[in-house]
């Protein structure tokens, strides 16, 4: 009676802290046009705007590391037969099926991939389901995964969640992830640290890769 939230998930335990490794990789995910230009069924406004430039700065401090960076977009065919009962439940997904809407299904500005940098197309929420990230990470030697994107409540928290089940440590960058409005932004970030992530902020999160550069 009169707990908090935070004392009830502390009391259960939720408070332990996932410390990254020393071979991360960068993951930008779905950071394209359709999330933020007015207009487009997925526009997440001013949380996914502000998310965009937090995920310029990251990506330019991973470049900095010379760590691998990974890009996800998303990508159906005509129909979206490929993207099964997501699709059916998502509408707004068929700006997505190839040829229909180009100019929103390509990288934000100042988020497109740099020669080099691996570009992994998924289908569903999760960046890992039926993509080779898993196995691409693994290659690489990765250990932990900073996570950027779009949006917060949904293929960050896939990912995240797939992340933490395949091995790696999932750091996700506060500033750097954003949804379409703050209560389920907060609430997924909220629940991804107590269960699945650490959730960094980004000053954090680029003094860590100040180090690997060093």
């Amino acid at each position: 009676m009169g707990e908090s939230l935070e004392q009830n998930y502390a009391r259960g335990g939720f408070r332990a802290r996932l410390e990254a490794g020393r071979r991360p990789a960068l993951l930008v995910v779905d950071f394209v046009r359709a999330y933020l230009v007015e207009g487009s069924p997925l526009f997440g406004g001013e949380g996914c705007a502000s998310a965009s430039l937090g995920a310029m700065r990251l990506l330019a401090a991973a470049r900095a590391a010379g760590i691998p960076v990974l890009h996800t977009n998303v990508a159906y065919e005509p129909g979206g037969r490929d993207g099964g009962v997501f699709f059916r439940k998502v509408p707004a997904l068929s700006c997505f099926e190839r040829g229909r809407h180009p100019e929103l299904a390509a990288f934000a500005e100042g988020l497109e991939p740099a020669p080099g940098e691996c570009v992994i197309t998924k289908q569903y929420a999760s960046a890992f389901f039926g993509t080779s990230l898993a196995s691409t990470l693994t290659a690489l030697g990765c250990d932990t995964v900073l996570i950027a994107g779009v949006s917060t409540s949904g293929c960050i928290r896939a990912t995240a969640v797939d992340c933490c089940q395949h091995g790696f440590i999932p750091w996700v960058v506060r500033e750097a992830v954003g949804d379409r409005a703050a209560e389920p932004h907060e609430a997924n970030l909220f629940d991804l640290q107590a269960k699945y992530a650490e959730v960094v902020g980004l000053a954090e999160a680029e003094a860590y890769l100040g180090e690997m550069a060093n």
